[in-house]
């Protein structure tokens, strides 16, 4: 796996996804490897490695990550009835570009 998935692969346009919900500044897409019925993962379009990376400079644009991850949830919820937001950290981390996860359902069989 690339060390930053999102910058290399999804804003670069090298890989397709299908979108759920864009602003200037913020993407939200189905997961292109899921490991729930609904996988949908929300990222800046600025590289910032992680939640702990993030600067001062940053608060608005957390704030519109948080605001598009709210609004996604709540499709999702209002859809399915329940949801999950996760983000991770350090080596759980795979990719190193924040981003969250909004998951319904059991996780898949791999």
């Amino acid at each position: 796996m690339t060390e930053d998935f999102y910058c290399e692969e999804v804003l670069s346009g090298k890989t397709k996804v299908n979108k759920v919900l864009e602003t200037d500044h913020v993407l939200a897409y189905y997961h292109t490897k899921p490991f729930y019925p609904v996988h949908i993962v929300a990222i800046p379009k600025k590289h910032i490695p992680s939640l702990i990376t993030l600067e001062e400079d940053d608060n608005d644009l957390l704030l519109e990550l948080l605001g598009v991850v709210k609004e996604v949830a709540s499709m999702v919820t209002k859809e399915k009835g329940t949801c999950r937001v996760i983000t991770n950290l350090g080596t759980y981390q795979d990719s190193k570009h924040l981003h969250w996860h909004i998951v319904s359902g059991k996780p898949l069989k791999s």
